[in-house]
């Protein structure tokens, strides 16, 4: 029924939270077409976000295509965890709509950050994204294999990797397994390769007292911290999301010492 309405409130090009003031209202014939276009479209289990073209997240819209994650609510976790300390300058792998880059910088106003993703077609939609929500003069999106064209250093690094164990995809929703880029969802195998390049070589681009936040599958909180620990990490732990699950894993770079 939820999805029902906000369909409806799309082809009446209204706020969803205005419908039931327009529900006497009698349909033009191109917003039946479209009504019935998008219904047919959910029917075929297309999600919502991609239908109307946008998804809300940390108060913002964001456009949202079949190039790029749809991005969920417990990713907000990811976002929370990066803003309890002040940056300047971030790094956000695997950018997709630049949902977290662009929501951290949101609440940063004198940081500047870089958004990373492979795909070409995604980092289109995360430059569109900024344009829109008046971020683009601190936010630079750039076609990127991990760090392969990344320069420079930063004081936090955030990523929401692909996670899903090649034996779990199966299991997915049709919404998710036919809609959205395998790309973005897993990376094979054990679900944890993306997490070992990234340890591997994010030491090298965090400045000294620099974080680094990763986004994880329930079940992957201490695999991950441990590949953490293991690069050099200190202080590493485990956030957990509102439904109690381990949600992010936070490690710190410190200075060596002899």
């Amino acid at each position: 029924a939820r999805d029902v309405r906000i369909l409806l409130a799309h082809a009446m090009d209204i706020g969803a939270d205005r419908l039931t003031l327009h529900l006497p209202d009698e349909l033009t014939a191109e917003q039946q077409r479209n009504f019935d276009t998008a219904i047919a479209a959910r029917a075929n289990r297309q999600p919502v976000s991609q239908i109307i073209g946008k998804r809300q997240f940390w108060g913002h819209w964001f456009k949202v295509t079949q190039d790029t994650l749809d991005p969920r609510p417990e990713t907000e976790t990811l976002v929370e965890v990066a803003l309890d300390r002040p940056f300047v300058k971030m790094l956000d792998l695997g950018t997709g709509t630049g949902c977290i880059l662009i929501s951290c910088l949101k609440s940063m106003p004198m940081a500047s950050g870089i958004g990373a993703d492979i795909s070409a077609a995604a980092r289109d939609v995360a430059q569109t994204n900024a344009d829109a929500l008046g971020v683009s003069a601190r936010a630079r999106f750039v076609v990127s294999d991990w760090f392969s064209a990344i320069q420079g250093r930063f004081d936090l690094i955030a990523a929401n990797p692909p996670y899903i164990a090649a034996d779990e995809m199966a299991g997915l929703s049709p919404d998710v397994l036919n809609w959205e880029p395998h790309l973005a969802l897993t990376p094979g195998g054990d679900g944890l390769d993306s997490y070992r390049i990234i340890a591997a070589g994010a030491g090298a681009r965090l400045l000294t007292g620099g974080r680094i936040v990763l986004e994880i599958g329930p079940t992957q909180g201490e695999s991950v911290a441990t590949l953490l620990r293991d690069a050099g990490f200190a202080q590493v732990s485990i956030r957990k999301d509102l439904d109690n699950r381990d949600r992010v894993v936070v490690g710190h770079k410190v200075a060596v010492t002899d």
